[in-house]
């Protein structure tokens, strides 16, 4: 008998990414991923698939007219149905859904009328991306009726925070009348983050204090006591917190008054000035860590500039998040794009913090690109795990779980 299936959708406003998972023995494995671009240029649109195990095994291009994110999934799932499994519409039992904003929702819950009204009221919030997924719900409702939906918010992990952690220091009438606080991103990550660390370190969650680091283009660091969040760096948007490839992260909120007047600049310029065109690229000229780390190799004085303010960045938040957790640290994971594959990256954050109970073992942080693993030296009392993260089978995950509880 086949498997039963769980589908994963990440809606953005041209694009839907989708990842099927199989219920193997109460464990989810994934056997097929795929992207559709271009979704409403319909002379250029296609799917990218990538079966993921079995006899047609490997990557597939499929140029295909898609108007609207309705026809992107029916055309994923005659993909599915051609290369993978006849009966695929079939096995599909349940569908979790990427969902960037959920205001003070602190959890993944079922699609009711009600979510559903969250989240378009949370597209002011979340503007790119809120509604490219409620889209893909949309999509998934009408492809698959009668079947449960799972909205899984990046901002859900975050709602743990005390006021004192989420609120900024403005007019209170702000936080009343426009529910502007920080809410924090990447948290489907960091729940997974969570769990794989509990495992590895053989402790409860809910006896676990880890400082988070998921460091990739876009980055965000977070405080965790007790399995539970308690701060983050990113705030109202993903905009706050670290130096990320395009995003300038922290910034006196003066310096967006100073640069309209200087410069002329409007509302739509400034926020693509500070969220496209800053970070490693405003500074060096790429955003990539990799071309950033060459060119300083190569003694290129602003991307030797970069990296030392993307690192001392960094590095400030562990601080910070060392007092949060009063220096009680179980470990320190790195996780995401460059956290999970730059050992150079690795050891320039991590270094001469002995007097913090943190040591790297250079050789164990070298053998450690893009896999699990302890990185710290015998004698570190702070562990350093590399923890490759696993956002899409988080969402499927928290999916059936918010089914099996109804």
């Amino acid at each position: 008998m086949a498997s039963k299936k769980v589908l994963v959708l990440n809606a953005g406003s041209s694009s839907l990414k989708f990842k099927l998972f199989d219920e193997a023995k109460s464990k989810l494995v994934a056997s097929v991923s795929g992207l559709i671009e271009r979704i409403g240029d319909t002379a250029n649109s296609q799917l990218v698939g990538n079966i993921l195990s079995g006899d047609n095994k490997g990557k597939s291009t499929h140029k295909e007219g898609i108007k609207d994110h309705t026809a992107a999934l029916d055309v994923a799932m005659n993909y599915l149905q051609d290369s993978y499994s006849k009966s695929v519409r079939e096995q599909v039992h349940a569908i979790g859904h990427r969902v960037v904003h959920g205001k003070d929702v602190g959890k993944a819950m079922l699609v009711t009328a009600e979510i559903e009204k969250l989240i378009k009221d949370a597209a002011d919030l979340a503007p790119l991306h809120n509604p490219a997924n409620m889209q893909g719900i949309s999509a998934a409702k009408s492809i698959f009726p009668g079947q449960p939906q799972v909205a899984v918010f990046d901002t859900a992990f975050h709602q743990s925070m005390s006021p004192h952690a989420y609120m900024y220091a403005l007019p209170y009438e702000l936080y009343e009348q426009n529910a502007v606080r920080k809410y924090g991103f990447h948290g489907t990550s960091y729940l997974y983050l969570v769990r794989q660390a509990s495992k590895m370190l053989n402790k409860p969650e809910n006896e676990l204090n880890i400082i988070a680091c998921h460091i990739g283009a876009g980055a965000s660091m977070c405080a965790i006591e007790k399995g539970k969040c308690i701060d983050t760096s990113m705030g109202l948007t993903p905009l706050e917190g670290l130096v990320m490839g395009t995003r300038c992260g922290d910034l006196d909120p003066a310096v967006v008054l100073y640069i309209q007047t200087a410069t002329g600049r409007g509302l739509k310029e400034m926020d693509k000035l500070f969220n496209k065109e800053s970070g490693l690229l405003g500074m060096a000229g790429k955003s990539d860590v990799r071309a950033i780390l060459d060119e300083a190799a190569q003694g290129n004085e602003r991307a030797i500039l970069a990296m030392n303010v993307y690192v001392h960045r960094i590095r400030k938040y562990i601080g910070a998040y060392m007092v949060h957790l009063k220096g009680k640290v179980d470990a320190i994971v790195m996780s995401a794009g460059v956290g999970e594959n730059s050992p150079a990256v690795r050891k320039l954050l991590l270094a001469d913090l002995e007097n913090f109970g943190v040591s790297v073992d250079e050789s164990k942080n070298k053998q450690h690109i893009g896999k699990p693993g302890e990185i710290q030296t015998d004698d570190s009392r702070v562990k350093v795990l590399v923890i490759p993260t696993d956002e899409e089978l988080s969402i499927a995950q928290q999916t059936l779980e918010v089914i099996r509880a109804q």
